[in-house]
């Protein structure tokens, strides 16, 4: 291991995405945030800062434990960092929601035929009218 690492070669490193070149634009699009801020992908990683990192549907927040620039294991990638109890309870909660949402949002058991599409196209006149 050793201490001075490229923010962007730390993620990829810890497998929060996929390639270098994908978590280098969410740096630069400023999706991750270094303790509170944006940075730049050559920010080097210290051991205690706090990221803010997007995964999927939610958002992560980590303390980073250890730093490396090798890629292995998702085990090992596991033991770089530490996703606080907050952020961990708040993405098992905005799951549970989409879960919830989807349940309730069911597809519909047929394709609209022509007079349903009439039906439809009639309403969105109406609406548009007022």
């Amino acid at each position: 291991m050793s201490d001075q690492i490229r923010l962007d070669k730390w993620l990829w490193a810890a497998r929060f995405f996929k390639t270098r070149g994908l978590a280098q634009k969410a740096i630069e699009g400023g999706k991750v945030h270094y303790n509170g801020g944006r940075v730049k992908p050559s920010k080097a990683v210290e051991v205690g800062a706090r990221l803010d990192i997007p995964q999927g549907w939610a958002r992560m927040e980590i303390e980073v434990l250890g730093v490396t620039d090798k890629r292995r294991s998702a085990p090992e990638a596991r033991t770089l960092y530490h996703e606080t109890e907050a952020s961990a309870e708040r993405r098992q909660q905005e799951a549970e929601n989409r879960r919830l949402n989807n349940q309730i949002m069911q597809p519909p058991k047929r394709r609209p035929d022509r007079r349903d599409r009439r039906d439809i196209q009639r309403f969105q006149r109406q609406m548009s009218d007022d």
